[in-house]
């Protein structure tokens, strides 16, 4: 090692700064027009003086008073920073400080989010436990019916395939965010100053979805089933997923691409299921002309589900002025609306065109008739 290298090292050592910059809350909550604090704090005494500044996203949603800080050699106070509402929406308080080689700032920012009103908060959160209660009921009012029925004679093979594909890569995702370390810090590398996304409900909703679909798959291997199979085209959509996934797994196994991407690779899976997965139960009572062994309680709870779950949405683009998340990023309120539009068409298909039939079925063959009798 060379003389100037070793003076550059010693400049160095003598030169940083030994000390961590870190807040008391990473989150806020602030009303329009209120006021709201938070703590910035040093984990040992500064060395030399430093000058802080704040970063702030989005200016013209927030003031910080005070706006900048000098602070002097040793220093090692509690310093409570006011934050002031002034637009709703959400920004990122970023704290920076001159010179910039303090040990680290990596954890001093803060998440604000400013909000038009503490009540339309409070009913966002009633009306999303809601619609999770309400999708969640959703899978048993099939159950019952089969078992009642002793019979799974108008549930469509494709569709229940089809959910059960859907729900163990959505299940996959989950679990794999939310309880594997390695993933989870994947995602907080690449977004440093974000949430994990995954939910303790997102986990439940995704697992008991599952099991339930595997209590339904079940009963058909139970109950009269008359003549249903999984259809020739959703044999070859099934493959065409699963070669996608294995594919998938192939590459993260190489370390071609990230775990984490392999996880939304299997959440886009999810997706595409949840665009097409009702065309064959449409199709089939279609053919029928008849919706006897499909569920419409279970109809009724998904649109429930699908109307407050668009609800809760349009509320937050509301209260926290983010209609981005509507109409930046349309697929989820995209997706609630498809699945509410073919619930509309079910109910159209059970009440207006084919309530006043019944569908007679026996070993051999299946028979339509109406309610006075006639074939």
């Amino acid at each position: 090692m060379t003389f100037w290298n070793i003076t550059f090292l010693v400049l160095l050592v003598t030169t940083r700064v030994f000390a961590d910059f870190q807040v008391s809350r990473q989150d806020l909550t602030v009303l329009v027009g209120d006021k709201n604090t938070f703590n910035l704090y040093l984990t040992e005494p500064l060395s030399a003086d430093v000058n802080v500044t704040f970063d702030i996203q989005h200016p013209d949603l927030i003031r910080a008073i005070p706006s900048s800080l000098s602070l002097k050699k040793g220093t090692q106070d509690n310093l409570t920073i006011e934050i002031q509402a002034l637009k709703a929406g959400s920004v990122v308080l970023s704290v920076n400080a001159t010179p910039s080689n303090i040990a680290s700032i990596t954890d001093a920012f803060v998440r604000i989010t400013v909000e038009k009103s503490a009540i339309l908060d409070h009913i966002s959160s009633v009306v999303g436990w809601l619609y999770f209660l309400a999708w969640s009921v959703s899978f048993y009012p099939q159950i019952f019916s089969n078992y009642r029925r002793k019979s799974v004679v108008g549930l469509n093979f494709d569709f229940l395939s089809l959910n059960l594909v859907g729900f163990v890569l959505y299940s996959l995702f989950n679990c794999g965010l939310y309880w594997i370390p390695e993933i989870e810090q994947e995602y907080f590398s690449r977004y440093p100053k974000g949430l994990n996304p995954v939910k303790p409900n997102d986990i439940f909703f995704s697992l008991h979805a599952f099991f339930a679909t595997v209590i339904t798959i079940i009963q058909c291997f139970i109950y009269e089933i008359g003549n249903q199979r999984v259809s020739t085209t959703a044999r070859i959509i099934h493959g065409i997923f699963t070669t996608f996934i294995i594919i998938s797994i192939i590459l993260s196994l190489l370390q071609v691409i990230a775990w984490l991407d392999f996880l939304y690779y299997c959440s886009y899976v999810k997706l595409a299921i949840t665009l097409i997965k009702y065309v064959p139960q449409a199709f089939y009572n279609y053919k029928r002309k008849s919706t006897v062994g499909w569920s419409i309680g279970n109809i009724f709870l998904d649109f429930t589900g699908g109307m407050l779950s668009m609800l809760q949405m349009i509320l937050n683009a509301y209260n926290f002025e983010d209609w981005e998340s509507i109409f930046g990023d349309p697929t989820k309120f995209g997706l609630g609306f498809f699945s509410v539009a073919f619930d509309v068409f079910f109910l159209v298909q059970h009440y207006c065109l084919y309530g006043t039939k019944v569908l007679l079925y026996r070993s051999d063959s299946e028979k339509v008739i109406d309610l006075k009798g006639r074939v």
